[in-house]
């Protein structure tokens, strides 16, 4: 009987488990044994399995664990990242953990995805990579799982708060994650009709940032008192601290507006968690499928990607929403989206410019 291994590694994102139920459920139809590796390489590299699927009446079926987890945030096989596969020395232990294994599926982000192609290069195991990050930094794919649940976090978030903010006329500035990509911060800014949005890859310096907050808020509030709330995005990329950047604004601003409140609000890790939307479980599924059949055809280091935009080399999949890409390609691409380089980066750049002065009208 065949038998594939799959793990998670890297940072949590909702709709993880519904990724690993797809592979489990469709493998089990097909015969194929799914065996998961507990907390990402580390496990790999120790041997700590659990069972995706079992045997049940001459055939397979999935463990409960999987029916049971399938609808929840985070990842029920356990992430982390892995100091020891970093090095040649570990990645080769992992490998000797996978003899007798037709391949191996990774869930996980850019670090995840560049130790499954440095295993395929060096070992020479199989390997198909599924791009898992709610920061949306991974290249050739438009998206990838758990990038639309920290959406909608972020979305009721800021409603929230636009509340209260609305109530006493104050002003907030709200640091959402991303590490160095402002996706989630370019996004969520739109859609909950924020004022301003500040983000890494605008290059601006401290200065220039304490500046463009206090420029908002003097639009905002030096109006005829009709504005009630001033609310600015900030990706976690942007160095200055939530706080520091409050002070500073505070201080430029207590003369001409006095009375006025500026608040810090850093969502953090709230955004990682909970049930991952509908987007998220049918894009983890479709692409899970898309990797379970890639890698049972014998193709290796690659990963699959939803609705590429602005990237070519891609393979069309029997899946019209799916390529796959060379995990070399997709890496160099990832590179070009955080150093500015990318026509995708350039492109979210551009766009965000046009609307910067219309978001705070």
């Amino acid at each position: 009987m065949p038998r594939i291994a799959v793990l998670t590694s890297g940072g949590d994102a909702p709709g993880m488990n519904a990724a690993l139920r797809t592979i489990a459920k469709v493998a089990a139809i097909h015969g194929v044994e799914v065996i998961g590796f507990e907390d990402g390489y580390d496990g790999l590299i120790d041997g700590r399995v659990r069972p995706l699927t079992r045997k049940v009446d001459g055939g397979l079926s999935t463990t409960p664990d999987v029916s049971l987890a399938g609808n929840l945030g985070g990842t029920f096989l356990g992430s982390s990242r892995s100091a020891r596969f970093v090095t040649p020395e570990g990645r080769a232990a992992a490998a000797a953990r996978l003899d007798g294994f037709a391949g191996l599926i990774v869930i996980g982000g850019n670090g995840s995805l560049t130790g499954a192609h440095k295993l395929a290069q060096e070992t020479g195991v199989k390997v198909m990579g599924v791009p898992a990050s709610i920061d949306n930094d991974v290249g050739c794919t438009s998206t990838a799982i758990g990038v639309d649940s920290a959406l909608n976090v972020i979305t009721e978030a800021c409603d929230r708060i636009s509340d209260t903010a609305r109530s006493h006329r104050r002003a907030f500035i709200i640091e959402v994650m991303g590490r160095h990509s402002g996706y989630l911060a370019m996004a969520s800014a739109v859609a909950v009709g924020a004022d301003g949005i500040l983000f890494r890859e605008q290059g601006r310096s401290e200065p220039e940032l304490v500046t463009t907050v206090a420029n908002l808020l003097r639009r905002g509030f030096a109006q005829k008192g009709d504005k009630r709330r001033v609310l600015v995005i900030k990706a976690e990329g942007v160095e200055i601290p939530c706080t520091r950047l409050v002070r500073l604004v505070q201080d430029e601003l207590a003369a001409e507006l006095p009375g006025v409140e500026v608040r810090a609000t850093v969502l953090g890790h709230l955004v990682r968690g909970g049930n991952p939307t509908y987007q998220d479980r049918m894009v983890a599924g479709r692409l899970g499928l898309s990797a379970l059949d890639a890698l049972l055809h014998g193709e290796t280091d690659q990963m699959v990607a939803w609705l590429p935009q602005q990237v070519e080399g891609g393979v069309q999949t029997s899946d019209p929403a799916i390529q796959r890409f060379t995990l070399e390609r997709v890496l160099d691409e990832t590179r070009a989206l955080l150093d500015g380089t990318s026509a995708v980066t350039r492109w979210r750049v551009g766009m965000l410019e046009k609307l910067e002065g219309a978001l705070s009208l």
